[in-house]
């Protein structure tokens, strides 16, 4: 009988002791939950959502399912500590990756093209291709040394986030500065490098990944994500579902659970010390340690009671932060499949022909009517080997592209799927703007969809509870990687937080998040345990 992966707080009560109540489901939250559980702590976690997984989970409607937040992964391609973590948190079941081949990211300006090619040598050598001129390929080497000799910098960022208070103040500033030394912006630090603007706009051709242009991303950023994929795309077989259902079963498996549909309305403090939280409805639940994956917003601003942020002086740290811009995804259904539509595993990046992220950002943040700045396409069903067997003879194509919450905000108290008839033009609109860019490059598509559907930065605000509708919670700019309040330990006591925010944006930033608050909790370094797995 197929094991059930969570109880709904609404028919089912909560009973029991647990050590660990963990706020939301989302791959922080769940890693951490589960190398908690291995680590002998019974473990229950509380989601507001009707399903587990944060942006893991898919939807499902008209015969088809669509991914909402996971549509590539880097690092699976050995025993990168990435795919160790994963492995180590999925016992005996591990998820199988599929490879998305030699060409992961296809970048179009206009009508000129870029491939990502994968390996690193390889990257190189095609860039050199398109770049044939001494100084940009010079340019390209010192490019390709920067990305890595920053990236290696980086595991003393992570470790100062989990050193002890003591030793914090010995070194924790040394180590900062030194992860730091480039946390400048990316077009800053490219600018060092070329005066080639083409060559800029190509280089930082995934910088949706992590949400900010050039001009206002933080190269840190920036070099994680590039070297990530470095060596290639990969997707989860089975969907991005697959990682909460083979995730879940760690923490279930050694006496812990995982409840649905229950929103956590505060964490109760007493003494400064965090003893437990109180639901919407009121009822209390108790345990000697409380872990956040709601994100720094929600937990500072909703979660905390606002005396004891104020006791505490916590009251103005968000000031220094920024929510992440948010998005339009058009989910897109074809009663075809995969193979009579010529769908391919490569990732496509639209931009306009100019060559110029910030300038295409700023004119459509100023008129929505302008260029759509940037369209991302990913094409799940031909990235998933399992995908023909669940849904014989139909794909899906996944269409994301930016937008302000202002927009939308008119409509922010009226009900999902209930706004009106204005609401519901704006969103047409819009999904045949973005349509047509994917028709433009793939024209065999046209006239064939069966099925489509918009979301907006409100129904990320609806289902993933971020207040303005971001899709990397706060920006990842340079910013963001100064403030040191961004860690697993808060001030107050037996309070912590993990995922994307206590790290870095995207997946890898949330599942190294897990490891470290855990580590942190423990007191003790647990990435041993992911090499010995």
């Amino acid at each position: 009988m197929e094991q059930k992966l969570s109880l709904s707080y609404k028919r089912d009560e909560i009973k029991g002791d647990y050590d660990v109540i963990i706020i939301g489901s989302g791959l922080g939250g769940m890693v951490t939950g589960s190398i908690l559980a291995k680590e002998g702590k019974k473990v229950l976690v509380l989601e507001r959502h009707y399903t587990g997984g944060g942006y893991t989970h898919v939807f499902k409607r008209r015969g088809y399912e669509w991914d909402v937040g996971v549509h590539y992964i880097g690092e699976m391609h050995k025993d990168t500590m990435l795919k160790k973590i994963f492995d180590y948190c999925t016992d005996d079941d591990p998820i199988e990756w599929a490879d998305m081949g030699e060409v992961y990211d296809k970048l179009f300006f206009g009508d000129e093209e870029f491939n990502y090619v994968k390996g690193t040598q390889n990257f190189v050598e095609q860039m050199k291709k398109y770049f044939p001129a001494q100084e940009d390929q010079d340019a390209i080497d010192e490019y390709i040394s920067l990305v890595y000799s920053t990236q290696k910098k980086q595991t003393m960022y992570f470790a100062e986030k989990v050193i002890p208070g003591a030793m914090r103040w010995i070194f924790g500033s040394a180590l900062r500065k030194s992860a730091l030394k480039l946390n400048k912006s990316t077009k800053e630090v490219l600018e060092g490098i070329t005066t080639n603007k083409k060559l800029i706009a190509v280089l930082t051709g995934q910088f949706g990944d992590y949400g900010l242009p050039p001009s206002k991303s933080s190269f840190l950023m920036h070099c994680m994500l590039t070297k990530h994929y470095f060596n290639g795309g990969f997707y989860p077989v089975g969907g991005s579902s697959v990682i909460y259902d083979k995730i879940a079963p760690s923490i279930i498996n050694r006496g812990g659970n995982i409840y649905t549909n229950a929103e956590v309305d505060e964490i109760i403090i007493k003494n400064n010390k965090a003893i437990g939280v109180k639901m919407e409805d009121g009822k209390e639940i108790f345990a000697k340690w409380i872990v956040s994956s709601a994100g720094a917003v929600n937990t500072y601003s909703k979660l905390i009671p606002q005396s004891v942020l104020k006791a505490k002086k916590m009251d103005k740290l968000l000031d220094n932060v920024t929510p992440s811009i948010g998005h339009l995804c058009l989910y897109m259904g074809f009663n075809h499949s995969t193979e009579e539509l010529k769908l391919q595993k490569s990732n496509y990046w639209i931009y306009p022909d100019r060559f110029d992220h910030d300038k295409n950002i700023e004119e459509f943040l100023e008129d929505q009517e302008s260029e759509l700045p940037v369209v991302y396409v990913s094409f799940p069903s031909a990235k998933d080997p399992d995908w023909d067997r669940r849904y014989p003879g139909k794909a899906t194509i996944d269409i994301i592209t930016l937008a302000d919450y202002d927009w939308y905000k008119k409509w922010e108290d009226a009900r999902w799927m209930k706004r009106g008839d204005e609401y519901n033009a704006l969103k047409e609109k819009m999904a045949q703007r973005m349509m047509e860019k994917l028709f433009h490059y793939e024209p065999q598509l046209r006239g064939k969809v069966d099925y489509y559907e918009l979301s907006t930065p409100l129904s990320t605000k609806h289902f993933v509870n971020y207040q303005t509708g971001e899709l990397y919670g706060l920006e990842a700019s340079p910013e963001r990687f100064n403030q040191k309040f961004l860690r697993p330990r808060t001030p107050i006591k037996n309070l912590f937080l993990t995922g994307q925010d206590t790290v870095s944006v995207g997946v890898g930033g949330a599942v190294a998040s897990g490891l470290l608050t855990a580590s942190n909790m423990m007191k003790r370094n647990l990435t041993g345990r992911m090499n010995k797995k």
